[in-house]
C-alpha cells in the first residue's frame, strides 16, 4: 500500500457486515455499497428469514437482478443463512456444496427482525457440529437479551455466558464476533487461542471507531446514532480503534449498515440501525487517521477478512484522496429517504 498525508491506495476492500433489506429499497443500497466494496456479507434477517439454502438462491437471484439493473458487473453479494432451533445437520452441508459462507446466530430478540432467532443454543448442537466439521463459519451476534441484564453491559455478559463455553464445546468451530462494541471484546478476540491456532475473528463498524455513546444525546435525541449493540463509553471505543488499528489480523471491516427509512427512525420508537454505506471507506479513514495509523488500513479493509474465510484476495486497487466530502442530509430510498452517518457534515476523505 502506498501512503501519503493526501493519497491512499488500497487494494479494493470488502464489507464483511452488510444489511441490504428487499424489494424497493435494495437497489440504492447496491448502488451504495458497489461503489466502495468488491464483495459484501449479506445479512439473512429478513421477514420470513433467509434460513434454507433455496430461499438463500433466490434472494441472490434478487440482488443480481438488482445489480443487473444498476449495470454493475463488479460486486458479489456472499450469501448468509439465519440459524434456527430447526436448522439441520444436512443443511449446513447443503449451505457448505452451494457455496454459502456462513450462518447467522441472532440471539432471539436481539436486534431488528431477531425474533426467528436461537432460543437456546442446545437446540442448535447437531448444526453447529456440523458446521464445525465443515469448516462453516458462525456469525454471531453477541448480546444476551434478558431484561435484567443492563443494555450497556449485554455484550460483555454473552462472552462469559455464551460465548466461553460455545467456543469450549466446539474449539474448531470458526466464528466472527460481530460489531463489537466493547474493551471486554476486543480483548477476547486478541487474546483468544484455541490449541495454538486462532478459530474467532471479530468485524467492527465505522459508528463504532467514531462514536461513543454521547453521541446519541448530543443536543436532544439523535436516533440516526442509535444502532443495535448500542455504542459504548469512550473507554470502549479507544479499545476497539486500538484493535482495528493494530495489524491483528483477527479483527477486519464490517460496516452493518442498517439502512432504515427517515420515517422509521424519527419515530416514538425508532428503529435501530446506523446506514453507513453511502461514505464508509471515507469514515473508517478518518478513524484510522486519528491514530496515526493509516497505514494499517489496508489490512483491516481488505485482507483479513477474505483471508478468515479463505477466499481470495480482491486484485482491483482503490484509491482515497484526503479531499472535503460534504455528507447530504438524506439520500433516496426507494419511495422513502434515508439520513446517512454524519448527515450534513464534512468528512476528510473521499473515493476517487
Amino acid at each position: 500500500m502506498s501512503n501519503s498525508p493526501t493519497q491512499i491506495q488500497l487494494t479494493q476492500p470488502d464489507d464483511w457486515h452488510l444489511h441490504i433489506r428487499d424489494g424497493d429499497v435494495m437497489k440504492d443500497v447496491l448502488a451504495d455499497t458497489a461503489r466502495q466494496f468488491a464483495r459484501a456479507i449479506i445479512m439473512p434477517n429478513l421477514k420470513p428469514p433467509i434460513t434454507t439454502v433455496d430461499l438463500a438462491k433466490a434472494y441472490q437471484d434478487r440482488i443480481q437482478a438488482n445489480l443487473n439493473a444498476l449495470g454493475v458487473n463488479s460486486f458479489t453479494p456472499l450469501m448468509t443463512l439465519y440459524l434456527t432451533d430447526n436448522t439441520s445437520a444436512d443443511e449446513v452441508r447443503k449451505a457448505m456444496a452451494e457455496g454459502i459462507v456462513g450462518f447467522k446466530f441472532y440471539p432471539a430478540g436481539a436486534t431488528t427482525n431477531s425474533d426467528a432467532g436461537v432460543s437456546d443454543l442446545k437446540r442448535c448442537h447437531a448444526a453447529l457440529e456440523a458446521m464445525q466439521a465443515v469448516g462453516m463459519p458462525l456469525l454471531v451476534h453477541g448480546e444476551v437479551t434478558s431484561s435484567e441484564i443492563d443494555i450497556f453491559d449485554r455484550e460483555a455478559v454473552f462472552i462469559d455466558t455464551v460465548l466461553e463455553p460455545l467456543r469450549k464445546k466446539f474449539p474448531d468451530l470458526k466464528i466472527v464476533f460481530e460489531h463489537i462494541t466493547t474493551k471486554q471484546a476486543a480483548h477476547y478476540v486478541r487474546d483468544a487461542m484455541t490449541g495454538g491456532k486462532n478459530t474467532i475473528a471479530a468485524t467492527i463498524t465505522p459508528q463504532h471507531l467514531l462514536m461513543n455513546r454521547n453521541a446519541i444525546f448530543t443536543g436532544g435525541i439523535r436516533p440516526h446514532n442509535y444502532c443495535l449493540p448500542v455504542l459504548k463509553r469512550e473507554e470502549h471505543r479507544i479499545a476497539l480503534l486500538e484493535a482495528a488499528t493494530s495489524g491483528n489480523s483477527s479483527f477486519f471491516l464490517g460496516t452493518d449498515s442498517a439502512p432504515h427509512a427517515k420515517g422509521a427512525k424519527e419515530t416514538a420508537c425508532g428503529c435501530a440501525g446506523c446506514y453507513s454505506a453511502f461514505n464508509a471507506l471515507g469514515l473508517y479513514a478518518e478513524a484510522f487517521e486519528s491514530v496515526g495509523k493509516l497505514d494499517q488500513l489496508e489490512g483491516f479493509a481488505s485482507f483479513f477478512g477474505p483471508d478468515f474465510y479463505s477466499l481470495p484476495r480482491n486484485s482491483k486497487k482503490i484509491t482515497l484522496v484526503k479531499q472535503a466530502q460534504n455528507i447530504p442530509s438524506e439520500l433516496p430510498l426507494g419511495y422513502a429517504t434515508i439520513v446517512p452517518l454524519r448527515a450534513g457534515e464534512t468528512i476528510a476523505w473521499s473515493l476517487v
